[in-house]
């Protein structure tokens, strides 16, 4: 299968939109782990869950990370087979573009795990909330 120069441009959009996802994720989880932080240090005896959303926050930080280098990885094989292209290397540009599409799928295979495990950890904070409410009750 032979494709043109204009089929790796096709996902710069979508990459890069993905990126602005991936990164708004981490500056999110970034707040989160110092708003968890604070409460931690606050505590004499932090509650289990505090200590479970940090774990928590732990694995998805590495997930995102994860997720941001397959992304650019993605890109940066977009762009490269677009050069090879151009230089008329027609079959390794092929395979450098199908590297991408690979890259690109496991980015987004470890950003459907890391909404897994979010909703675990919102769980874990709801679950937190309902124990301390029965209690006032």
């Amino acid at each position: 299968m032979n494709i043109d120069i204009s089929t790796p441009a096709l996902l710069f959009p979508a990459i890069t939109l993905l990126l602005l996802a991936f990164t708004n994720r981490f500056v999110a989880l970034a707040t989160l782990a110092r708003g968890l932080r604070q409460r931690y240090l606050d505590h004499n005896d932090p509650p289990a869950t505090i200590l479970g959303q940090i774990k928590n926050l732990k694995v998805r930080l590495l997930l995102i990370r994860n997720m941001q280098a397959l992304g650019i990885a993605s890109f940066f094989c977009c762009v490269l087979s677009m050069v090879l292209m151009y230089l008329r290397e027609q079959q390794t540009a092929d395979l450098i573009f199908g590297a991408s599409l690979f890259l690109l799928l496991a980015s987004l295979i470890l950003s459907f795990i890391e909404t897994q495990i979010s909703t675990k950890a919102l769980n874990l904070e709801l679950s937190d909330l309902e124990r301390k409410s029965s209690r006032k009750i």
